[in-house]
């Protein structure tokens, strides 16, 4: 076992020509994925890994400055696929991994033959000429309120990304993988993702990106999709779904997994 398999708890499954490499958001792991993946690994060769930072990593492994860009997460995608000898894969990566993802293509194209982005987003913060969806005012309480009280900050934030009560299932899921993240982590990669700004890379995206999002998405705006539609470098396409919240494979597996399913198989019709 590599020393990337190892750090970031990689699973392969299925054993197709094709593989798939699939990427988790902030406050999750490879766990996200349980609906999607019985679908695919009878005809595709599944690559499951956690971020750095997720909870089930070794927190003994973040470095803080590596990961204060995105760059230091892209170079481990980019890392796992040369230490898995991948020569092309479909990318799906949801939330913040769709902009590392998208980044990583950027340095390194040859290794990605699509990427399917769920509920992306190139800049959170909100400009006279951008709606991202946040004021700095709103980061900042977040910010606050994190470091005040974490464990209740967890209780809180989760139902609101989620889009469900406190009793759902995909509620406690995503209760539980947050709360699994040390709270100085949780802290300093949240305040990696809400700092970025990749709206004048995108250009330089040339891979073929399927854009899925949900109708309403506390974190992501459902015309940031269209923002990202229309400023890839390649050929894109997007599909707005009627789901609720910023997790929809896990909260809407039944609506959004044969979504995924479809721009997985399917290329984008010139």
């Amino acid at each position: 076992m590599g020393v990337l398999e190892k750090a970031h708890n990689i699973m392969i499954l299925g054993s197709g020509s094709q593989t798939i490499i699939l990427a988790h958001g902030f406050g999750t792991d490879q766990s996200v994925w349980k609906h999607l993946v019985p679908h695919l690994v009878d005809d595709y060769k599944v690559v499951l890994f956690d971020t750095m930072g997720a909870g089930t990593t070794n927190p003994e492994y973040f470095d803080f400055d590596r990961y204060a860009t995105l760059e230091g997460f892209a170079y481990d995608v980019i890392g796992i696929l040369e230490e898995l000898r991948v020569c092309s894969c479909i990318y799906v990566g949801h939330s913040v991994s769709t902009m590392i993802g998208a980044l990583a293509s950027i340095l390194r194209p040859d290794l990605f033959s699509k990427i399917v982005m769920i509920a992306g987003s190139p800049r959170y913060l909100n400009d006279p000429d951008y709606f991202g969806g946040f004021e700095q005012e709103d980061l900042d309480q977040l910010f606050e309120a994190m470091q005040s009280n974490y464990k209740a900050w967890c209780s809180g934030f989760a139902p609101l990304a989620i889009g469900g009560d406190m009793e759902s299932v995909a509620v406690q899921e995503f209760s539980r993988t947050l709360f699994n993240m040390r709270p100085d982590i949780a802290y300093s990669v949240l305040q990696t993702i809400f700092q970025i700004d990749m709206r004048n890379l995108l250009r330089h995206v040339t891979v073929p990106c399927h854009i899925i999002q949900s109708m309403k998405d506390l974190a992501v705006p459902v015309v940031v999709a269209e923002y990202l539609h229309q400023n890839l470098g390649g050929e894109s396409i997007v599909e707005v779904m009627s789901t609720d919240g910023h997790l929809p494979q896990l909260s809407s597996p039944d609506v959004v997994v044969p979504v995924i399913l479809r721009h997985i198989r399917c290329d984008i019709a010139l």
